[in-house]
């Protein structure tokens, strides 16, 4: 369900565009599971992607990005293919804040890789990350605007606000549909004069495939609109109706691909 927070964001950017989306509802959630399970699962997308026939592969998935995204750059080097990290790091950066925050999974924590790409481009930057294990599950139940959601949100915002994070990276595609609980969390324990910044990662990553594309010569110039097609690796009809949910538009049609 995350990456649909990267794709509402593409459709907005980049109406006239075709997508294909693979949900790999089978699997998730992703943050609990070894990450060379993950890397093979996000390759393995890649390669059903490609044989699309597709002119860039986007990993709306944090940890996909952390774990996978050097790999698959190497087994497909003909096709530009973008992570949620890059973006969303650029931005925070680009707020001047030198606390940045991570709220991300646990495997993407453990990774490390908000802190490497953020101390490459920053040196100096202080980094807080924190690991939110119960926000996936709260999103999937479309949670989100609930006295839970708003519990979990103190508590994992806690440590960040202990360290005056000015900027506050989503680090996972299902956060966003949190940023309420988030925003409302923040104002009772950051000072009335030091909001935070939340970054969303997902508008980012919109823009720096318009960017790519036309960098590229591969935008589409027709006025036409842009066709979604949906994948999941897991059954159809729960991802109809909560994908439908989340995309805030309906979901006509889903089909079932299951990855070897």
């Amino acid at each position: 369900m995350g990456g649909l927070s990267v794709l509402k964001q593409i459709q907005s950017t980049l109406p006239h565009e075709s997508v294909i989306y693979y949900g790999d509802t089978a699997h998730v959630p992703y943050g609990g599971r070894p990450l060379h399970e993950v890397r093979d699962f996000a390759l393995n997308i890649c390669r059903f992607l490609a044989s699309g026939g597709v002119k860039m592969i986007v990993m709306a998935c944090n940890i996909s990005s952390a774990v996978a995204i050097d790999e698959a750059r190497k087994i497909l080097p003909n096709i530009p293919i973008l992570g949620v990290i890059e973006p969303g790091v650029a931005a925070a950066l680009a707020t001047g804040a030198t606390n940045i925050g991570v709220l991300a999974t646990l495997g993407t924590v453990s990774s490390g890789a908000y802190s490497r790409v953020i101390h490459r481009l920053s040196p100096n930057a202080a980094v807080t990350e924190e690991a939110c294990p119960e926000f996936v599950p709260i999103v999937e139940a479309e949670k989100t605007e609930t006295s839970e959601a708003f519990a979990e949100s103190k508590t994992h915002l806690s440590p960040l606000a202990d360290t005056k994070s000015a900027a506050i990276i989503l680090g996972c595609t299902h956060y966003p549909f949190l940023l309420p609980a988030l925003s409302a969390a923040a104002e009772k324990l950051f000072a009335t004069d030091r909001q935070p910044i939340f970054i969303d990662p997902a508008i980012e990553t919109a823009n720096a495939i318009k960017t790519i594309l036309s960098r590229t010569d591969l935008l589409n110039s027709s006025q036409n609109e842009g066709r979604t097609t949906y994948y999941v690796s897991g059954p159809t009809g729960q991802f109809e109706k909560n994908g439908s949910f989340f995309l805030g538009k309906q979901i006509e049609s889903v089909e079932q691909a299951i990855l070897s």
